[in-house]
């Protein structure tokens, strides 16, 4: 690493450390930012993304799929993800495995590991994702 990567990396290094934990607070529905994606058919709400007091990383969105439609390809990555769905049904696949989740029901996805979904219902699919970075 030579003296500007080095410079950079402190300065980014030191931002991040200076960011301050999430407060508590209360997230109500009607107030989330609806962002659509998707040619208008899926939308996303994302609820909260920072640290907690001990610096761990949480992300939590909603996201909306229209009958038929996925948010993304299967993929992975190293952070962890818990998706709870509201509504609809959706098929999730977690590396070999497949499975159909309704209202209620809760996936949990380890790092490293290829995963997606998608809304197999005639009705729109609501769920939250909640990401979990260390």
């Amino acid at each position: 690493m030579n003296r500007r990567q080095l410079a950079l990396f402190a300065t980014a290094l030191a931002a991040g450390a200076q960011q301050p934990a999430l407060p508590s607070k209360t997230y109500k529905y009607e107030d989330l930012p609806v962002r659509p994606s998707g040619n208008g058919q899926n939308k996303s709400r994302p609820v909260l993304d920072g640290k907690t007091h001990t610096g761990f990383r949480v992300e939590m969105h909603e996201t909306e799929l229209g009958p038929g439609l996925a948010p993304h390809p299967p993929h992975s990555h190293v952070h962890e993800e818990m998706v709870i769905v509201n509504e609809g049904t959706i098929e999730v696949t977690i590396g070999a495995a497949v499975s159909q989740l309704g209202p209620g029901s809760v996936a949990y996805v380890e790092s490293n590991i290829e995963h997606g979904w998608r809304n197999i219902g005639k009705t729109r699919a609501r769920y939250f994702v909640l990401t979990l970075r260390g």
